[in-house]
């Protein structure tokens, strides 16, 4: 029997599921596809788009900690792979205040971008 592993997905924590899981939808375009419960106040939420996934829990009173600096580079919570449009995407958020870093060529080969929820996750649009 063959053994294979279909995706890994981050789990943020989260103060409050419901109000995070609308910012994605409206800043970034994810949508919820689970809640539980259905009713608020949710304690956790899977949020999709075009396949990438993010699940979200729910731990009262949570504050993630700001360890961005403490990393040549910073430190990144989630990074999504695209097939392609991240230049569309980041244009249609450059004016946006949770832009962390620009979209740019790293000498890697791939154009990134950097975004922090309003929990302090980084999220990392990756790009061709």
């Amino acid at each position: 029997m063959t053994v294979r592993c279909r995706s890994a997905v981050p789990v943020f924590l989260v103060s409050d599921v419901d109000a995070t899981a609308r910012w994605y939808a409206e800043q970034l375009g994810f949508r919820t596809t689970g809640l539980f419960p259905p009713t608020p106040p949710a304690s956790w939420a899977s949020l999709e788009r075009d396949g990438a996934e993010i699940m979200l829990q729910r731990l009262a009173g949570h504050q993630n900690p700001d360890l961005y600096a403490r990393r040549r580079g910073g430190v990144w919570n989630a990074y999504i792979r695209m097939s392609d449009g991240v230049k569309t995407l980041y244009e249609s958020l450059q004016n946006q205040p949770f832009l962390k870093k620009p979209l740019q060529l790293q000498p890697y080969g791939n154009w990134e971008f950097e975004v922090v929820d309003p929990n302090g996750y980084v999220i990392v649009f990756s790009g061709e």
